[in-house]
């Protein structure tokens, strides 16, 4: 046993190591990025050949974990909360077929927004697909809850969602590792019809996940995660769910004067709510996202009063935090010193010298000779292109929309439609879309702004990278409309002429600047000389 100062998503990475993973499976998402470079910077992942190449998106990565497990071997699945969206056609599906190895799949919400679209919770994700989820509160507890998590899911042979929030993901704490598990041995389903989702096969499939359900929830309530703690004041009743949790500890100085149940694994531990209930007068929920155990208990107790973020104690949106708690609690709140008027606020920007810059600025000037047009955009850097001083874009919706969007809209009479997407989203679920607009020769230009990485979240590499032009070509784009240029200043004109003449052309037209991200640049020139 050791300790080491982690953030809570390096924990989570080590726990995974600890637990004989063979492989982690993820594409880049804040706030769950640093779980998959941590894994491929650890020492054991040479040592051991752990697989930890970035996948080319979300459903990808889920596919292939399972295949892992199916070869009996533990896979780690790593993404941000709209990344669950993305992979869940295979995660409801797995939920059905069940997993030979231990499969854990961590969503990391991002509770407001701080680099997101939404503040989803994937513990929804968790009861809809009627499997354990696990909820740490701390960073030892994501540690301890990760390795918690294989084992229960070969326990029960179903996969287990771990949700952690930006919140903990991101803060650092000093965490006591344990001696890792070896790697299980290769070994195949003794059910060769498991993975087989024929109608047939998949009813008795699900029976079978229903029918775990009373059994999950006993094992829920028996868990490590989850507990009950007395306290001597019954007047009120407190459920703290994951990091709730170390807000309620914050507020009370470590012990609360009111029985709690602290709540780290799901399904609902009925009978501790059940004992807390019937202990006290009246129920706080605290919990990071929607209120899901809030609505649970008032469908679930009936008339028994649920206090939360339903009725206005907590707000209803954005991130929890410690003052939240203690005002929910009659308790003193903290004020910091009020922000000076002299404090300008600073928006994001992109980089000085970023290629997007240049991209921008020459289409915002042909765009002046069509007021009619509209740009489309995507989920990247270039998403700063909606803000002063380009204000170019027209929408940012999820990944890969931009095409699509502008698909739809020329379908809808809008002349010109032009989109914008970056090198690794276009990989990531920008090539289908694509595809759509080749099947019916739409007058859409796509602008494919190639950085050469993922930038947004670090530099990652991007799948696309030395293959933008093949993909396109091999999905039928008119090699006479496909051009590839680099957008630097001297460059301009060009760029200009280049886009102002694919606007006129009435069919398909891929447009492809590219010049390698700054930021990556300087790192691997400053790693070339180390």
């Amino acid at each position: 046993m050791r300790k080491q100062l982690l953030l809570g998503v390096e924990a989570i990475a080590r726990g995974a190591i600890d637990a004989g993973i063979s492989g982690v499976y993820a594409y880049p998402g804040t706030p769950s990025t640093e779980i998959t470079e941590y894994i491929q910077e650890a020492p054991e992942t040479a040592d051991r050949g752990l697989h930890s190449q970035w996948s080319a998106n979300e459903k990808t990565a889920m596919e292939a974990a399972a295949g892992m497990s199916y070869a009996g071997k533990r896979a780690l699945v790593c993404m941000k909360h709209v990344g669950m969206n993305v992979a869940a056609d295979c995660f409801m599906n797995i939920a059905v077929t069940g997993v030979n190895g231990g499969m854990v799949i961590v969503a990391a919400d991002d509770p407001g927004m701080h680099s997101s679209q939404n503040e989803q919770d994937s513990r929804v994700y968790g009861k809809f697909a009627l499997l354990p989820v696990v909820e740490p509160a701390d960073q030892q507890e994501a540690y301890d809850m990760t390795r918690h998590a294989f084992d229960l899911s070969e326990r029960w042979e179903l996969p287990v969602l771990l949700r952690v929030t930006t919140r903990l993901a991101h803060s650092r704490a000093g965490v006591t590792t344990r001696p890792p598990v070896a790697e299980n041995a290769p070994r195949y389903p003794t059910d060769r019809r498991q993975f087989v989702l024929l109608p047939v096969n998949a009813r008795a499939r699900y029976r079978s996940l229903l029918q775990k359900q009373p059994a999950l929830e006993v094992d829920a309530a028996g868990s490590p995660c989850n507990r009950y703690i007395e306290g001597a004041d019954p007047a009120l009743g407190i459920i703290a769910c994951g990091i709730a949790y170390n807000y309620l500890m914050e507020a009370f100085n470590g012990h609360s004067p009111h029985p709690v149940v602290k709540v780290g694994q799901y399904p609902m531990p009925r009978d501790l709510v059940e004992r807390l209930a019937a202990r006290c007068r009246k129920l706080l929920v605290l919990e990071e996202g929607y209120p899901v155990i809030e609505e649970l208990l008032r469908g679930y107790l009936g008339k028994e009063p649920v206090s939360g973020r339903l009725d206005g104690t907590l707000p209803r949106d954005g991130e929890l935090n410690p003052d939240h708690v203690a005002k929910a609690l009659g308790l003193p709140t903290r004020q910091g010193m009020p922000i000076p008027d002299i404090v300008m606020p600073r928006p994001p920007a992109l980089c000085v010298g970023c290629s997007h810059r240049d991209v921008y600025k020459a289409l915002n000037e042909v765009m002046t000779e069509f007021p009619g047009g509209r740009v489309f955009s995507d989920i990247g850097c270039y998403t700063l292109g909606a803000l002063p001083p380009f204000l170019s874009i027209d929408s940012t919706v999820d990944m890969g929309a931009s095409i699509t969007m502008a698909k739809g809209a020329a379908d809808a009479g809008l002349s010109p439609a032009v989109c914008v997407i970056g090198d690794s989203t276009f990989a990531h679920s920008g090539m289908t879309g694509l595809l759509d607009c080749v099947t019916e020769n739409a007058p859409v230009t796509i602008i494919i702004s190639d950085n050469e990485s993922v930038s947004m979240t670090g530099g990652q590499d991007s799948a696309a990278t030395g293959r933008l032009e093949a993909i396109c070509r091999g999905i039928g784009v008119s090699p006479e409309h496909l051009k590839v240029l680099m957008p630097v200043p001297k460059n301009h004109d060009e760029l200009c002429r280049v886009i102002r003449d694919e606007i006129a052309f009435p069919g398909v037209s891929v447009i492809i600047p590219r010049r390698p991200c700054i930021q990556k640049a300087a790192r691997d020139k400053k790693k070339s000389k180390k």
